[in-house]
């Protein structure tokens, strides 16, 4: 996994602004739901073309996480990305068209076709037939027209989101900065995000912590919401 390290200074300044290190220590694990980003093949399997190889560092830890919140309440939500050809073109024109080589662009949406196992969850996730699973077709999932994300939290009246995947600093921390601004308490988790390298991760993380929300590792999430089972304070924080 990453060597996560935000620096003292960040702490102090959150601190200073916040009044406390971890703002988000009283959430009510019944309406919270873990939202796992992109942890498909495409992404996981060594090889694959846009492969994070780090991601592959957080499995473990994340079926880890998702044994521990399942057993609190919480909801777990697997998240994967997916862009269509439509005839010669495709969905998101200014990805594939610009961004990317056409030789890169034309392998990339071969593997998030419906039909190639790229497009499939890693094998090594531990799912369970209660999970939900959404699609979205922009790095974040909350972003107007990427998902039914949003639609499914509000209607299961599930406020606060638990954010890990891949990558830290693209689709995992552009859904966490959109679900805050859409008014959800949103924590992103240290050791269960992954990104190319340890600067990269450790960047975003910081960038989120000072102005969007909450930083955790997993150890100490599943300690407070383990305390906060059963303890009706959804309307605390």
């Amino acid at each position: 996994m990453h060597e996560v390290d935000i620096r003292d200074e960040i702490k102090a300044r959150v601190r200073e602004r916040r009044g406390r290190l971890h703002f988000y220590e009283r959430l009510d694990p019944a309406r919270t739901a873990h939202v796992v980003i992109d942890m498909q093949n495409v992404f996981v399997a060594p090889g694959a073309p846009i492969e994070v190889p780090m991601a592959r560092t957080v499995v473990d830890r994340i079926n880890e996480t998702n044994r521990a919140l399942r057993a609190l309440g919480v909801r777990i939500v697997w998240i994967t990305h997916r862009n269509l050809r439509q005839g010669g073109a495709n969905d998101w024109a200014l990805y594939y068209d610009h961004v990317m080589t056409p030789e890169r662009a034309e392998k990339v949406l071969d593997w998030f076709d419906p039909a190639h196992e790229g497009s499939q969850l890693w094998a090594g996730l531990e799912t369970k037939p209660e999970d939900i699973r959404i699609v979205k077709c922009r790095y974040s999932a909350l972003i107007q027209g990427s998902s039914g994300l949003e639609r499914y939290l509000r209607s299961n009246g599930l406020e606060n989101l638990l954010i890990s995947g891949t990558k830290t600093n693209v689709c995992c921390e552009s859904t966490a900065r959109d679900a805050m601004m859409l008014n959800f308490k949103t924590v992103m988790v240290s050791d269960g995000n992954a990104a190319m390298t340890d600067e990269d991760h450790n960047a975003s993380l910081t960038s989120f912590y000072l102005t969007f929300g909450d930083v955790m590792s997993t150890d100490l999430l599943v300690e407070c919401l383990t305390r906060n089972a059963g303890r009706g304070l959804a309307a605390a924080e």
